[in-house]
């Protein structure tokens, strides 16, 4: 006769994935292996640090700055640094590396890029995950920097923006801004850096402040390496306003945090769109579809 209660160990529950309340409380729980394989029996094979300055044809301004990236298995996890911050020992600081010893590195540059690559280890930007695989075609940086602008501009059609609605950007790229005004809708630049946008606008430093002015928020995964994602998700959402995240930093990252802040995410993992003159392919997150 079969047993109406069957024994042996319970199946574990599935690993939730989104809605996470916070960046701190999403790295303990990969720290403490609630999400998949413990980050202790897992090492990063190959690390690697990108310099690159961009100024594309046509264009009158330009901007540098450096990427991490660390492997493990297939997964590549990336965090980009301003001009400096990204000291040599970070790479060998992480090649052969346990992930949980880097999850607890002191630099967030490398402790975002683990966790990047732990999260696209165990849930890779493919359709199962909630990724929409999005082409995008070969040609000049320029003509790739305008393609993926028009795409991740194209995730606040599900917003409700009236025309003329001001968007806060944060991390400013100006094929972005470009692809704002197309669409009929205005713009607060803002940068840590500061400086002028490639038409002469001001940029502002101070991206809280601005948010008072804005009725939605674009804002870089850099964010998340810069220690300002945190406080930026939390203010977006109190003030009900949608934030959309355009990321090569962190872009298993992000998606984690969509029904808690993020309304949708534009995720560029390693091969980024400037590193060659052929097709790629970028993922979006929640949004329209």
């Amino acid at each position: 006769m079969t047993p109406l209660i069957q024994t042996g160990a319970a199946p574990k529950p599935t690993p939730r994935l989104t809605s996470w309340e916070s960046l701190a409380a999403l790295q303990q729980a990969v720290t403490e292996g609630e999400l998949g394989p413990d980050p202790r029996s897992l090492r990063v094979s190959t690390a690697f640090a990108t310099s690159q300055a961009v100024r594309h044809d046509g264009r009158g301004r330009g901007y540098r700055n450096e990427v991490l990236s660390l492997r493990l298995g297939a997964a590549v996890g990336s965090c980009a640094a301003e001009p400096g911050g990204l000291p040599e020992s970070a790479v060998e600081d992480a090649v052969g590396a346990e992930v949980a010893a880097l999850l607890a590195h002191p630099l967030p540059v490398v402790r975002i890029a683990a966790l990047d690559a732990y999260l696209m280890h165990i849930a890779p930007h493919t359709p199962g995950f909630g990724a929409r695989p999005v082409a995008l075609p070969a040609g000049s940086s320029l003509e790739k920097s305008r393609a993926r602008a028009g795409s991740v501009v194209e995730l606040l059609a599900g917003c409700g923006l009236p025309a003329g609605a001001r968007v806060l950007v944060v991390g400013v790229v100006n094929s972005l801004l470009e692809a704002l005004r197309s669409r009929g809708l205005r713009y607060v630049p803002c940068d840590l850096k500061g400086g002028q946008t490639e038409w002469g606008e001001p940029v502002e430093t101070d991206a809280p402040a601005a948010l008072g002015r804005c009725d939605a928020v674009l804002a870089s995964g850099m964010t998340l390496g810069n220690g300002t994602f945190e406080p930026l998700r939390a203010r977006a959402a109190a003030d009900g306003l949608p934030l959309v995240m355009f990321a090569q930093t962190g872009s298993a990252v992000l998606p984690r945090f969509l029904g808690a802040g993020v309304h949708a995410v534009c995720a560029e993992p390693y091969p980024f769109f400037w590193l060659d003159g052929g097709p790629g392919t970028i993922h979006h997150y929640g949004g329209s579809r």
